[in-house]
């Protein structure tokens, strides 16, 4: 699979650009957004990159930053959300403001894309509003457990006080939920 690539624009597009890299030319489909902020043909640049593999097709979908593509990998995981959707989705703006407005619950966010009404807008938002707490985190961390006992509707102190109270070797984030759920009562 092909996760970055860095090389020399050599042709830009409304949708993609073709950068070649070690003599190969590869054609990466970009938001709106990346593209308008890309350097001018000739010059390089550093993609992190998705490879869609189908049927008919092998398509490379790229972004500047690993926290681009790591929204659009979450973005993918929705039933009914293909890369082009992913892809338009994430153009909607810079990422924070992007999460800001899921995160409000607010659908017309997503006005204007193609395949998405207001009943795919909502199930969108619900199944990302957990997902996006949780981009960045490490795996493995005391934040993962406290992010899950934050989804599961306690607050941010009581999370980290039920934790504090889990012994210091259970280091086992499943662990360390459950036995900061006993902590808890529930």
């Amino acid at each position: 699979m092909i996760a970055f690539l860095e090389g020399k624009i050599i042709l830009k597009k409304e949708k993609f650009i073709i950068l070649e890299v070690n003599n190969i030319g590869y054609k990466v489909f970009l938001s709106r957004q990346t593209l308008l902020t890309l350097p001018e043909i000739g010059e390089n640049i550093k993609l992190f990159c998705y490879q869609n593999v189908k049927e008919e097709a092998l398509d490379l979908y790229g972004f500047p930053t690993y926290e681009g593509l790591e929204f659009f990998e979450t973005l993918m995981d929705i039933r009914g959300v293909g890369p082009k959707s992913a892809l338009d989705i994430s153009a909607l703006g810079s990422l924070d403001k992007i999460k800001d407005r899921i995160l409000k619950q607010d659908e017309k966010i997503f006005e204007g894309i193609p395949g998405i009404g207001e009943k795919k807008a909502m199930t969108i938002i619900l199944e990302l509003t957990g997902k996006i707490k949780m981009l960045g985190q490490k795996k493995g961390s005391a934040d993962e457990a406290e992010g899950a006992l934050m989804q599961l509707g306690f607050s941010k102190q009581q999370a980290k006080d039920a934790l504090s109270r889990v012994p210091g070797n259970v280091k086992n984030p499943e662990e360390r939920i459950k036995q900061a759920l006993k902590n808890l009562g529930k």
